[in-house]
């Protein structure tokens, strides 16, 4: 990241997938849950949650849990309405797994989930002058505890699951980049309100959130950035067919890393969409 960008752009990121990796935390949960909910009988795989997500819809992943016990009593010729789940059962055992049994003491499969980028790759971005915030589906407190506690950021702009409705609602993507420009405004400086917005995800759901966002506010130029969630880049036709549904969604560029979109790829992507 050597090179500063001719014009100013806001990034936005999502957290799960692109700040941190939940290969083995919240899709390890999503496994756990659904198959403790279907009596052992069923344990979703890895590409089957991909292809449940796949479908735009379904990024809370205490929904995605639900809905993959519900699909596998279907197939067990039971209705939705006979099994009348549990909801708040079902995140509570999610979140017994995901953050641990002690709510207050942490000692979950979050505590161990590997971090995709470093602190310093956000200074740079500040350093060149462009502002930068989170939206993510996580709740708060999960989010919180990524981004202060593991990566020792002060305070950032987040937007998160209880601020929102869930994506591919861009509510949330707008209320981020809001917040982003009144801090600004502390601190003396106006974001223009043309300035384009880059938001970078792991799910077909964010770039969607682009799509909308685009239609409910034409007036700014949206762009959606992809990254490639590490638990799809062990098998190159996996990568490559994940990668073909985030362009197919609407990413501009897809990377196997969120630091891969340096203040070049920032300015390549204001260029191709006549913002230089």
């Amino acid at each position: 990241m050597t090179q500063k960008p001719s014009t100013k752009a806001i990034v936005v990121f999502d957290i799960d997938g692109v700040v941190r990796d939940v290969g083995g935390s919240y899709r390890r949960a999503i496994a756990d849950t659904v198959e403790h909910f279907t009596q052992g009988a069923y344990r979703p795989t890895p590409l089957d949650i991909d292809q449940l997500k796949s479908e735009g819809t379904w990024n809370n992943d205490w929904e995605a849990s639900q809905e993959l016990i519900y699909r596998y009593f279907e197939t067990q010729s039971y209705s939705r309405e006979q099994l009348q789940l549990d909801y708040n059962a079902i995140v509570a055992f999610f979140q017994s797994r995901y953050r641990g049994p002690d709510p207050q003491n942490w000692t979950g499969y979050i505590c161990n989930e590997p971090l995709l980028l470093h602190s310093s790759y956000l200074e740079e971005l500040t350093k060149a002058e462009i502002p930068w915030g989170f939206f993510s589906g996580a709740t708060r407190a999960s989010a919180t505890y990524i981004l202060e506690k593991r990566l020792g950021l002060k305070s950032p702009v987040l937007i998160a699951m209880e601020d929102a409705p869930g994506k591919p609602d861009p509510t949330g993507l707008f209320a981020t980049v809001r917040l982003l420009d009144s801090y600004e405004q502390e601190k003396g400086k106006n974001i223009d309100k043309l300035t384009p917005v880059v938001y970078v995800g792991d799910t077909v759901a964010d770039m969607y959130t682009v799509k909308k966002a685009r239609l409910r506010e034409p007036s700014r130029t949206w762009i959606g950035v992809g990254v490639l969630p590490p638990h799809v880049q062990q098998i190159v036709a996996r990568r490559d067919a994940y990668a073909e549904k985030l362009l197919d969604a609407g990413a501009s560029m897809v990377f196997t890393n969120v630091q891969h979109l340096s203040l070049l790829r920032i300015e390549e992507l204001l260029n191709e969409t006549g913002l230089r």
